[in-house]
């Protein structure tokens, strides 16, 4: 590391005090690298065992690592604070300019604490912090409005990051999402609702610094290597072309493409928003987050004529991929694109995540449709298998939460059907709603023992599809295979570089490139390093009371056929108990 390298920098911000402080932590960033691996560490520091996931003591902490700014791909900033959600590790990954935004500033992690005593947005510019009063910002029906009023009072156009909160967050929806750049999202596991509980609207930074190479020359020939791979890969213009809704057919023809509340894997209406008609009928453009040169970031245009002005159209520019598809198109039974869109448009407009808010309409469904809930608990709403006006109803009344039965339904699946019943099909592991995978034992025990519970941990789906043809696998083998992948992705969540591109990132090259930003270390170093961050937030994960002796197993997975078969409910208990044992402290 660089001498006077900012990577090493933390920045601490109180928000009861109104004051900041920035402390050089190189022995965090030395021994973890950064992101994920300098994140849990800060967590352990700074959030209080047994603490309120909403109370000031709860840390929001972002991190970024050493080749953000300088290599392409490494643009993720990591958040990581206790979840409202699950009452345990809350970690999401979140790409746009927020990454290079607080590099260029001059840190490698932020630290927010405390809570203020009236609505404010912070404003960090470089070497500065404000404490913006945003009293005037609470409450606005959609965080984008929120986020355009912000751009045009803070200077540092185009080098920015503007990361804020909608309604959801505010009225503390446990799964609520914080909103980058408008079409990126810390969504997972509520930080949304963390950024509310400390009258937090947004977080707004800028810097222009100069990042210092080791050599130039070399560090533009791994640039290039690295740029260039990029580029020609087949896989990368895969997300370019299509992106992840490419998946959508594939999954499912493979029957694994969870349907109606996982009552199915199979989908007839799939073709219907499927990526190739998203992209042939409403693809209005593709973004990229900074220093990516792939652009898989999709958005539909939208045109939709005015209700009381038939000859006057609007258009609304829409996000969209595999996830949301799947958790507001088939889990929802929906085949109608409008209008999937119009209710993926007006979850994003509130901050809500939208796999959990799929997930959780689904189950709401089917307990109206099997009798548990009446027309009283939905306030008079019918919720009916693809009928996004009943959709788009339900979810503002998540937001108001004027029953007991929404404000159930505000704090996700597990709660609600704790309540209500439904426990069989109320889909989550772990406490988080379940991805989009039902491909077989791989995607769901990926899930399980995954550290944040998401398909991003292991990427068991694509576990499940390699072993297709094999006879069988041994619980053992699986585990096995399942942490020897989830160990390595915790050393590229430390280089915070994109996930889509780990093919590329391979050990030598990050070795190379690491080289230039002034890092020393070899394959071994980066195998190592990412098993002990894995401890590290199980150990987290258990001082806060997680056991995966008693995880809870949806009775749903077992009842549905996957692409191999029904699933073996023994099978996976064997492999959590062996996951157990592996990760023992």
């Amino acid at each position: 590391m660089f001498e006077n390298d900012p990577v090493r920098n933390v920045l601490y911000i109180d928000l009861s005090d109104k004051n900041f402080r920035v402390e050089e932590r190189r022995d965090l960033f030395e021994r973890y690298i950064g992101g994920a691996g300098v994140a849990i560490q800060l967590l352990h520091e700074e959030c209080p065992e047994g603490c309120d996931a909403l109370a000031p003591e709860n840390p929001i902490i972002f991190a970024v690592g050493p080749l953000t700014g300088l290599f392409p791909l490494a643009s993720k900033t990591v958040a990581m604070f206790k979840s409202p959600h699950t009452g345990n590790l809350g970690e999401s990954h979140c790409g746009g300019r927020s990454a290079v935004a607080i590099r260029m500033a001059g840190y490698g992690a932020i630290v927010i604490k405390g809570r203020s005593d009236s609505p404010i947005y912070i404003a960090i510019h470089g070497n500065r912090v404000y404490f913006r009063d945003a009293s005037s910002l609470w409450g606005m029906e959609g965080n984008i409005t929120a986020g355009r009023i912000i751009r045009e009072h803070e200077p540092g156009a185009g080098l920015r990051t503007i990361m804020r909160i909608g309604r959801a967050g505010e009225k503390l929806v446990s799964y609520a999402c914080v909103t980058t750049e408008t079409y990126r999202h810390f969504g997972r596991l509520g930080l949304g609702a963390v950024f509310g509980s400390k009258k937090l609207k947004a977080v707004m930074i800028s810097g222009k610094r100069t990042l210092a190479v080791r050599d130039s020359k070399k560090f533009r020939q791994v640039y290039d290597e690295i740029y260039q791979a990029a580029v020609a890969s087949l896989v990368m213009k895969k997300y370019h072309d299509l992106g992840t809704a490419e998946n959508i057919l594939p999954l499912n023809k493979f029957g694994g493409l969870p349907t109606r509340n996982l009552k199915e894997a199979r989908f007839e209406g799939a073709p219907g928003i499927s990526g190739e008609t998203f992209a042939e009928e409403y693809l209005g453009r593709r973004l990229a987050c900074s220093h990516c040169p792939v652009g898989c970031i999709h958005i539909a245009a939208l045109r939709e004529p005015y209700y009381d002005e038939p000859y006057f159209y609007k258009t609304s520019m829409i996000c969209y991929d595999y996830e949301p598809i799947y958790a507001l198109g088939s889990m929802l039974g929906g085949s109608d694109a409008d209008g999937f869109l119009k209710l993926m448009d007006q979850i994003e407009i509130w901050g809500m995540d939208v796999m959990s808010a799929g997930v959780i309409l689904a189950w709401a469904t089917e307990a109206q449709r099997s009798g548990i809930i009446s027309d009283t608990e939905t306030m008079g709403i019918k919720l009916e298998w693809g009928d996004y006006a009943a959709y788009i109803d339900a979810v503002r009344l998540i937001i108001e939460q004027p029953n007991e039965f929404y404000k159930a339904l505000a704090r996700g699946v597990l709660h609600a059907a704790s309540i209500y019943g439904g426990e069989d099909y109320a889909l989550a592991f772990g406490g988080n709603e379940m991805p989009g995978y039902h491909t077989g034992p791989g995607a769901h025990i990926g899930v399980l023992i995954g550290a944040r519970h998401s398909h991003l941990d292991n990427a068991g789906y694509s576990v499940d599809q390699k072993f297709l043809s094999e006879k069988q696998i041994s619980p053992a083998e699986l585990v096995g295979t399942l942490l020897a992948e989830e160990r390595w992705r915790q050393t590229l969540s430390s280089l915070v570089i994109c996930f889509f591109a780990r093919g590329i990132y391979q050990p030598d090259t990050i070795c190379k490139s690491l080289h230039s930003a002034g890092f020393d270390l070899t394959p071994e170093d980066l195998y190592r390093i990412g098993e002990e961050i894995h401890r590290e937030k199980y150990r987290f994960k258990i001082r806060e009371g997680f056991s995966l002796e008693n995880l809870r197993l949806p009775g749903r997975i077992f009842e549905t056929h996957s692409p191999v078969g029904k699933l073996d409910e023994e099978f996976i208990r064997r492999a959590i108990r062996i996951c157990q044992e592996e990760v023992a402290l």
